[in-house]
């Protein structure tokens, strides 16, 4: 039955608020403020929107719920609604009660979006009173469980027989809105691909004609997954999509084009790069895609041990030097880069970027991407930088010897240089820059510390196996019996995983770090141009650093990943790691957070 009593004194009785606030709230709406008095409550921060929808349910005497769970939600009774309706009037259809249904609502006096779902139901609804953000989760959730597989557009693409999407529609304002059934197949068979690629956190989307075939590959946690063969007479038209979609040329075919898409999927920003290039079967395509909205990690967050961690936090609040970040592509240095920028933005210190491409925008640090057609690359990137007053630079590559000798001179010139450079490992990075040119006595004045880093995938927490590891296996990681035993034992993968791991047995990724720190006996090194063998075996005898191997075997005992990924990565990586458990760092047996 209804409560006859006003809201405000509903929020008062149940203790969310004091009668003070009703009346300023009340003394606002008299002024022509014409908005309900809850709001009005909730942006005075007089109490939370969860307190507003309570005492609205309690004053219309509709159930409330601080959630819905869309993973048990009945997708039969979001066939006739679209995401967008369902988002922008915040309303969603999500359980039978007998003949009735119960509809999830954020805003219960809006009769009128209540009459549309009860005629397009065509049904006695309840509406079931939910906070906004718990509520737009439902529905995104929904409308994803809702988009059908990619197995299903594999068979319309079968059924169908001329394509033609030269002139289709490319505005999409949301993937899962864009599954009509007016639209071609080729387009939703593309629409589907991303889905399906975001579903499953894949970094690239491959596309490679063959002779006979044509597949679709993933990239998922660093390595390759095949997820679909669609008909080889469909090649061209899906290319010409996503063409469309990237703004190419879709006539030219014999040179290569890169692009990109902007998408959006469940109220997610999607950045895809895509990179057309011909091959001996037709044009192959691949798609790296980058969530905008995913959350930056922080330097306590990348993986690092705690001891490493420390070490790197003293690095980062050095007022001038380079640090190098070393790796092959794919490795995590973006990540390792942006988190360290990120610690020490504040509004009193100028931090600069120059990077191909910028990745992810950093509020409150000026960022440059190069563009070589017009002739900004690193090296005139950075001079034109350094009169713009930095503290921090950030060079996203040094390539040429030009770059190189810029970094040193801002370094010099007191500034904190970031850069990142192609090599195997830590020691490498001082040899690669004497190498490109640079003089010695340079190098080992301005680098205060090379980090070597790769990416190995996270053993799934839900299905990963414990197990004891043969004597051979420990001996190629350079671990023994007791250490083991010490921590218990190791974990491998689950043959064929589970549901959350999408059966590979993993899921998601943490990095493995080798940060040697120049002290006086590497800088002598350096300064006599020793071969990168010398300065590792200098630093590992002496305990001044810890190899990517060693790192990776501390995060097996941690139960963080297998052995069979660190020798994965780590496979030029042979020198001699055998220590014991006393001699590891503090809290090498605790978990440390996952990196992306």
């Amino acid at each position: 039955m209804y409560n006859r009593q006003k809201l405000g004194e509903i929020l008062v009785q149940l203790g969310k608020i004091e009668q003070e606030d009703v009346d300023r709230a009340l003394h606002k709406q008299s002024e022509g403020d014409d908005e309900r008095i809850g709001q009005l409550l909730v942006e005075m921060e007089a109490c939370s929107e969860r307190d507003v929808m309570e005492a609205l349910a309690s004053q219309l005497d509709y159930p409330f719920r601080e959630e819905i769970d869309a993973e048990n939600l009945d997708l039969a009774l979001i066939d006739d609604l679209e995401l967008s309706y369902s988002r922008n009037n915040r309303v969603l259809p999500f359980e039978r009660d007998g003949e009735q249904i119960l509809v999830a609502t954020n805003d219960p006096l809006d009769a009128e979006v209540l009459d549309e779902i009860r005629f397009t139901l065509d049904s006695e609804i309840v509406p079931v009173i939910v906070p906004k953000e718990p509520l737009l989760d439902a529905v995104n959730n929904a409308f994803d469980r809702k988009s059908r597989q990619l197995g299903d557009r594999l068979d319309e693409l079968e059924e169908a027989e001329s394509p033609n999407v030269d002139e289709a529609s490319i505005d999409i304002n949301d993937l899962l809105d864009a599954s009509g059934d007016d639209e071609a197949p080729v387009i939703r068979f593309v629409n589907s691909l991303f889905v399906q690629a975001v579903r499953e956190r894949a970094s690239d989307i491959h596309i490679e004609p063959e002779e006979q075939d044509l597949t679709v590959r993933f990239r998922i946690d660093g390595v390759l997954k095949e997820v679909t063969s669609p008909p080889r007479r469909f090649h061209s038209s899906i290319v010409t999509r996503i063409k469309i979609m990237a703004g190419l040329d879709i006539a030219e075919k014999r040179k290569p084009q890169d692009g990109r898409i902007r998408i959006k999927m469940a109220g997610k920003d999607i950045d895809i790069r895509v990179a057309t290039a011909p091959s001996v079967h037709g044009e192959r395509v691949t798609m790296r895609l980058l969530d905008k909205s995913a959350v930056l990690l922080n330097v306590r967050d990348i993986g690092l041990m705690p001891d490493d961690q420390k070490t790197l936090l003293k690095l980062i609040h050095r007022p001038h030097g380079i640090v190098l970040v070393t790796g092959p592509t794919g490795s995590g240095k973006t990540t390792t880069l942006y988190s360290s920028l990120s610690e020490i933005n504040e509004p009193d210190i100028n931090i600069l970027t120059i990077e191909d491409p910028v990745e992810y925008q950093l509020e409150g640090i000026s960022q440059m991407q190069v563009n070589p057609k017009i002739g900004l690359d690193f090296a005139s990137g950075l001079r034109s930088y350094l009169r713009h007053d930095p503290d921090v630079i950030m060079v996203g590559e040094i390539r040429d010897l030009e770059t190189a000798e810029m970094a040193t001179q801002a370094s010099l010139t007191g500034h904190l240089v970031f850069a990142t450079l192609h090599t195997n490992d830590a020691p490498s990075a001082f040899t690669r820059l004497i190498d490109m040119g640079v003089a010695p006595f340079l190098v080992s004045s301005t680098v205060i510390a090379a980090i070597a880093q790769r990416l190995v995938r996270r053993l799934c927490p839900n299905c990963k196996v414990p197990y004891q590891p043969d004597e051979e296996v420990l001996e190629e990681i350079a671990l023994d019996k007791e250490q083991v035993e010490e921590v218990g034992h190791v974990y491998r993968a689950r043959d064929g995983g589970c549901e959350e791991c999408l059966g590979l047995g993993y899921h998601g990724r943490t990095a493995i770090f080798e940060i040697l720190t120049v002290d006086d006996e590497i800088r002598q090194l350096v300064t006599q141009q020793e071969d990168a063998s010398v300065i590792k075996r200098s630093a590992t005898e002496r305990d001044a650093m810890r190899t990517l191997r060693y790192d990776g075997a501390l995060k097996v005992l941690q139960g963080q990943t297998s052995i069979e990924e660190v020798l994965r990565v780590t496979q030029e990586d042979t020198s001699d790691m055998s220590r014991t458990v006393d001699q590891m760092p503090p809290d090498a047996g605790a978990a440390t957070p996952e990196a992306h």
